[in-house]
């Protein structure tokens, strides 16, 4: 038993670092945030492996940690919660589906989503800008979900083939609790 949770300890924080290395690979997508990279791979990988408790846990010191050394943007400690600690944190949900990385993925980026698309609306809701991908924008919801949903959906396909292919080649993704 005390084995499994140094192996579970262990894993994780080569996970969470591994996430921050990846962190620094990315695309940006422009001054008002968002990037596509391959932080959702370690994370999700993880949380399949260890379950949704410990990939919650990986995710917040993750989140945690880009903030404070990835370049985070915060407009006070509500964005810096939703946009870094919980979003991330909610990848763990991925771990609900065990060795199904697409189902698993999906499902941890829809979480991610939700942090996002919430302190798009309720945070950030005062840039709204008048068109985006020429259409007009009124209302900050639809903003929030379009915008975040594009490079969340992009980062989430990305470690969805990775995942499957992992499955496929390795036995990396198998369950270890």
């Amino acid at each position: 038993m005390k084995n499994a949770k140094l192996r579970t300890l262990t894993e994780g924080a080569v996970m969470v670092a591994l996430a921050v290395v990846l962190n620094f690979l990315k695309m940006d997508l422009g001054p008002e945030g968002g990037s596509v990279n391959l932080v959702f791979i370690p994370l999700v990988l993880y949380s399949m492996r260890w379950g949704t408790v410990p990939g919650i846990i990986a995710g917040f010191v993750f989140g945690t940690l880009k903030a404070m050394i990835g370049g985070g943007i915060s407009y006070g400690w509500q964005s810096l919660l939703l946009d870094y600690s919980v979003a991330y944190a909610l990848v763990g949900l991925s771990g609900l589906f065990g060795n199904k990385p697409v189902l698993s993925t999906l499902t941890g980026a829809a979480g991610c989503l939700l942090s996002f698309v919430l302190s798009g609306a309720l945070v950030w809701g005062d840039y709204l800008p008048e068109t985006f991908w020429n259409m007009p924008m009124t209302n900050i919801w639809v903003y929030s979900i379009l915008y975040n949903g594009s490079f969340v959906l992009v980062n989430a396909i990305i470690a969805a083939a990775v995942l499957v292919i992992l499955k496929k080649t390795t036995k990396l993704t198998l369950r270890q609790n």
